[in-house]
């Protein structure tokens, strides 16, 4: 799953990366960020969100990104949902989806529009705590240690090829509250630099193993 490295005039051309929300775009504007420092040779082309009234679509638009409502309730069908965000990633010649803080599961129509370039956050490390309840689920377990996970989506529910993860310690006494603080800043650290290693073509899937090219 090496990502073909294309030149204009000499240069590789930025990565076309489009990110899709649901609430305030924390994640989204530490990967803005990133980009806007030049630690990234990508470019946001468009960012979509299932809720209108989600904060990120005015940090995209803040930073000159087309950001788009895609209404799922004026759809006929959860399939014609996914079909209207897959046209409008099309429409912008997405390369890479991000999906960052999307709360619904992606359908088919997106994912096979784009094999093995769709990539989500969890926090949680994978396999451990899938599903929509990552922190209180390790919270109720008492396990000691939790995380974050970068991976490839696929047509299951956080089963894809596992790009990056990092452990977050769970102190004696923490809270959603107090945990998720820490999750979030494992979270705007590593996200981006998985999209930079996907970018520079330096990541390769082997089964359900990706290699990291050196």
């Amino acid at each position: 799953m090496e990502r073909p490295q294309p030149t204009v005039e000499g240069r590789r051309e930025p990565l076309r990366v489009g990110v899709i929300i649901s609430g305030s775009g924390t994640n989204l504007q530490a990967i803005i960020d990133e980009i806007d420092a030049g630690n990234i040779p990508a470019r946001i082309a468009v960012v979509l969100s299932n809720k209108g009234d989600a904060y990120g679509l005015e940090r995209a638009r803040n930073h000159g990104i087309p950001a788009f409502h895609v209404d799922p309730k004026a759809q006929e069908s959860f399939g014609h949902y996914n079909t209207a965000l897959r046209d409008k990633l099309l429409e912008h010649d997405v390369e890479l989806v991000v999906l960052a803080g999307y709360m619904r599961l992606l359908g088919v129509e997106v994912l096979r529009a784009f094999p093995g370039r769709v990539v989500n956050i969890h926090p949680a490390l994978l396999p451990s705590f899938a599903g929509a309840h990552g922190v209180p689920d390790a919270l109720a377990y008492g396990v000691k240690v939790t995380g974050v996970t970068v991976h490839f989506a696929d047509e299951e529910f956080d089963t894809g090829p596992i790009i990056l993860q990092e452990c977050v310690p769970i102190h004696e006494g923490d809270t959603e509250e107090t945990l998720f603080p820490r999750i979030h800043e494992v979270e705007y650290r590593i996200y981006p630099r998985a999209i930079k290693l996907y970018a520079e073509g330096r990541l390769v899937v082997e089964g359900r193993k990706v290699r990291i090219i050196e």
